[in-house]
């Protein structure tokens, strides 16, 4: 997949301590790419890095705050990347309620700090900028968004990822339009599901810690519509816009939705049925008062994508479901080997992949 273009190629990834990171961090690493990883510790517990030992996978791991200037700069500056994946973010909607402040001091200038060091890394020639779905000013209606929407949100985590979009379009427009100067684009990915995520206030690992613990499933919004998706599908999305970035420069430096097809997506409530039914539990499921803001819908409309990368995702929403449980299932058995099952999961997405496209 993606031509090689990872083979030998040294790659920057902030965030690689979360839940995707650690994910894109095994992946880029078993593609042959030499991975410097700069985050926060882990915050949670367990915590899909630790688990994985990332840090043993990749070439080097560094703790560190995208807010610490002289760290993150001489970090960039002396490992010299060749392209640069930024997914370090406050990321979790219900914290930026209570902590708004370093929410958008984390999401936005701590990006523009990650931009302005890697713009004056010499070697870097891409740059794949994380943001979210949530960026847009979402009306709650049937609507699926497309990359030219107002950019907007709600809550102060939405409405940081539409800053740091305006942001990083401003900064593109302002610094990256010479020849030479990296390629820069920003992925707009659906809510991820799989192994390995233990985060608060999600509903995947809020649905395993209770049928792990016998408890029923609490969810607080049941008729709320998400965009659901592996976390190999976005994350392939992230590569292969990558590799168009390397190959063919600023043509790709552009906003992309990455999110799944189909057409009726499922709620929460029937997500929650469908991770009970596929552990073998009764999907035994109470909601629970919602103390903030939610919206009730969010669509994604992934033409461009589609078009332009020639990207689609491999998986299906009860795909993602199974492969989900299955990792969870092995990880609670306590004697399963999850570096190599997490390795495997990817070997299979790459091998169903190529299938599709036969």
């Amino acid at each position: 997949m993606f031509h090689n273009i990872y083979q030998g190629k040294k790659v920057f990834l902030t965030g690689h301590t979360g839940f995707k990171g650690s994910w894109l961090a095994l992946w880029l690493t078993k593609l042959g790419a030499s991975v410097c990883g700069y985050s926060l510790s882990p915050n949670t517990h367990p915590s899909l890095f630790r688990e994985l030992h990332i840090d043993e996978q990749i070439t080097q791991s560094v703790i560190g705050d995208i807010l610490d200037e002289h760290k993150l700069e001489s970090t960039i500056q002396s490992f010299q990347p060749d392209i640069v994946f930024h997914l370090a973010a406050q990321s979790i909607v219900h914290l930026s309620y209570l902590k708004p402040i370093s929410t958008y001091r984390t999401n936005v200038l701590g990006t523009l700090h990650v931009l302005e060091y890697t713009r004056r890394c010499p070697t870097v020639r891409a740059f794949v900028n994380i943001t979210s779905d949530k960026c847009y000013e979402n009306q709650a209606n049937n609507h699926r968004h497309c990359e030219g929407d107002p950019l907007g949100g709600y809550d102060m985590y939405a409405s940081s990822k539409g800053c740091v979009e305006i942001m990083s379009a401003s900064f593109r427009r302002s610094f990256l339009q010479e020849k030479g100067t990296m390629a820069m684009a920003t992925a707009r990915a659906g809510n991820v599901i799989g192994g390995g995520d233990w985060a608060p206030d999600r509903l995947v690992p809020d649905c395993i810690r209770s049928i792990v613990n016998n408890l029923p499933i609490e969810i607080r919004n049941p008729l709320a519509v998400r965009p659901w998706q592996h976390v190999l599908d976005p994350l392939s999305g992230y590569l292969l816009l990558g590799q168009k970035l390397l190959e063919e420069g600023k043509q790709y430096a552009d906003s992309f939705n990455f999110g799944p097809s189909e057409k009726k997506p499922l709620s929460v409530s029937e997500l929650a049925k469908e991770i009970a039914t596929s552990y073998g539990k009764k999907d035994i499921v109470t909601h629970t008062s919602n103390d903030f803001h939610e919206d009730e819908i969010l669509l994604l409309d992934i033409k461009k994508a589609h078009h332009l990368l020639k990207w689609t995702p491999t998986y299906t929403t009860k795909q993602a479901v199974t492969k989900t449980i299955e990792w969870y299932k092995h990880f609670y058995q306590k004697d399963s080997d999850m570096l190599t099952l997490t390795i495997n999961q990817i070997t299979d997405y790459e091998k169903d992949t190529k299938e599709k496209y036969k």
